[in-house]
């Protein structure tokens, strides 16, 4: 991948969260969503389609990650109760996190760096280069908040990781 491309996919991703936040506020001040109860009654109105565009956002948002996971992880306790929102944004975030896999072992470093900085590419390198176990490191973090797990999603395809272990 080249940095040409590399380039026209932070645009793409730029333009993609301006047009899903200007959607979200639309819809938001349309529907006068102004209570947890009418975001559930809008939420209904999809049906078994809301669950599954949670599970797409959560899986976008691991492989393009420009949107906070927590914001899917509140939306999914809101909209589906603590057990469905878990399951929705659990799936979800698997989802990305294999996607975010194969993406990294197949298009290799340049792919990483259309994502995330030169500087915490280098960093989270250099840490697991001085990790007796990348294994246990990638666990910690995605258990952990505030860790870069996405990235660590893409360093596990860079390092050909056995798919099993993700």
């Amino acid at each position: 991948m080249n940095k040409e491309l590399a380039d026209k996919i932070k645009i793409f991703t730029g333009i993609c969260v301006i047009i899903v936040i200007l959607l979200v506020m639309s819809i938001a001040f349309k529907e006068e969503i102004n209570s947890v109860e009418a975001f559930r009654a809008y939420i209904d109105k999809f049906g078994v389609f809301a669950p599954i565009a949670l599970i797409a956002f959560q899986a976008f948002q691991v492989v393009v990650p420009m949107f906070p996971g927590q914001f899917g992880y509140a939306v999914g306790t809101i909209a589906f109760g603590v057990h469905a929102g878990f399951w929705c944004n659990y799936i979800g975030i698997c989802l990305g996190s294999f996607i975010a896999y194969v993406l990294a072992r197949k298009y290799g470093v340049s792919l990483v760096l259309a994502f995330f900085s030169e500087k915490q590419y280098n960093k989270w390198q250099r840490k697991i280069a001085k990790s007796r176990s990348y294994d246990w490191l990638f666990f910690i973090a995605t258990l952990l908040p505030m860790f870069p797990d996405d990235l660590l999603c893409y360093f596990s395809g860079l390092m050909k990781m056995n798919m099993k272990t993700l």
